[in-house]
């Protein structure tokens, strides 16, 4: 309940400060690169000039280990995730396209994911970052009954980003 109570005040007051739930930026470090920050999703990666290389390149060579997408299949009625990105970020760019790959061929709808950019100081629009105590992304959290059950940050700690969503997945 709190989890849905506060990506719907987000959600509002993206409505109603600004007329789409981002803003973007160009990067300082590398004015060539747009940092977007606030709600975002795979669709605006996916038709974005910009985003589109690095996204179509990262989930071109990709397939989901068998046995985590088995995982992912027979849970994608109870679970749902937030996302949070940086469009500046190496890893996001690495992982993000993938994990996309992963939720469409198991299923998962979209309604289930919340993705949120953020830019290089970790922030989003309305501090849901702040309230999600992100330091590093990615970061995936894999939410149950709207309550956080794990998450996997960056590549995880054995580099094996999908089997540790997998295990935090079937250990709850």
């Amino acid at each position: 309940m709190k989890f849905t109570l506060t990506i719907l005040l987000v959600l509002i007051s993206c409505a109603v400060f600004a007329q789409v739930p981002y803003e973007t930026s160009k990067d300082p470090k590398h004015p060539e690169v747009t940092i977007y920050k606030g709600v975002i999703n795979k669709y605006l990666l996916q038709n974005n000039e910009e985003f589109n290389k690095w996204y179509t390149f990262n989930q071109k060579g990709y397939t989901p280990d068998s046995a985590v997408l088995n995982i992912f299949l027979k849970a994608k009625d109870s679970i749902q995730f937030v996302l949070f990105g940086g469009t500046w970020c190496d890893d996001s760019q690495f992982i993000l396209p993938r994990f996309f790959k992963m939720q469409e061929m198991a299923g998962l709808p979209d309604s289930m994911i919340s993705f949120f950019g953020v830019d290089r100081q970790k922030q989003a629009i309305g501090n849901i970052a702040s309230a999600f105590a992100i330091i590093n992304v990615p970061t995936i959290i894999v939410m149950k009954n709207g309550k956080e059950i794990g998450r996997v940050v960056e590549y995880g700690k054995t580099g094996k980003w999908e089997k540790e969503l997998a295990e935090i997945i079937t250990s709850n």
